[in-house]
């Protein structure tokens, strides 16, 4: 059973509520988010904004689903670069009532299998801040190596940290260039 699907107007109510319940939780691996983002209103701009970048296929916009089938979750593909690139960077989070039960995990290995099958891309990158370990397990779950700290590199929770950056090649590309 997919753990994952693209995101949908209607996902804003139950998004704001996941948001919202998880804001303190979400708070110290997030950028800095305006009070309205954490309302349906504010849920709808995000995903209208998400679902435009999708039709323009520079982003790939998903929601996580629990057990029950309910929304526990975000994970994306963000700027998908075609041409020789052929690379995107994986975004995701999931609520603290389903975070160490495999969700993210499932969620980041459905989403390779479509970045590196029907999407055809190369190269998939993630950053995770240095103590963000459960966050560098799912990576390592699912086969993305480290290969740099990027000082600096992304403003979360109102300050500039330092990352942990982290790729997987689509291993077809790999066998293919040896």
């Amino acid at each position: 059973m997919p753990v994952t699907r693209l995101i949908t107007p209607g996902d804003a109510e139950p998004l704001a509520r996941l948001v919202t319940e998880n804001r303190g939780y979400l708070a110290p691996w997030s950028p800095i988010q305006s009070d309205a983002y954490f309302s349906v209103s504010g849920q709808r701009t995000a995903i209208t904004s998400d679902l435009s970048s999708y039709e323009r296929g520079v982003m790939y916009p998903l929601v996580i689903l629990d057990g029950s089938g309910a929304v526990g979750g975000r994970i994306n593909l963000n700027t998908i670069v075609r041409g020789a690139f052929q690379s995107a960077s994986v975004g995701y989070w999931v609520s603290q009532s389903q975070a160490g039960r495999g969700l993210a995990s499932a969620a980041v290995a459905e989403l390779v299998g479509t970045a590196f099958g029907p999407l055809g891309l190369h190269r998939l990158d993630a950053a995770t801040l240095l103590r963000n370990t459960p966050s560098q397990r799912v990576l390592a779950r699912n086969r993305f190596r480290p290969f740099a700290v990027a000082e600096a590199y992304l403003k979360i929770a109102g300050e500039w940290q330092d990352h942990i950056l982290f790729q997987l090649l689509n291993p077809a590309a790999e066998a293919s260039a040896a």
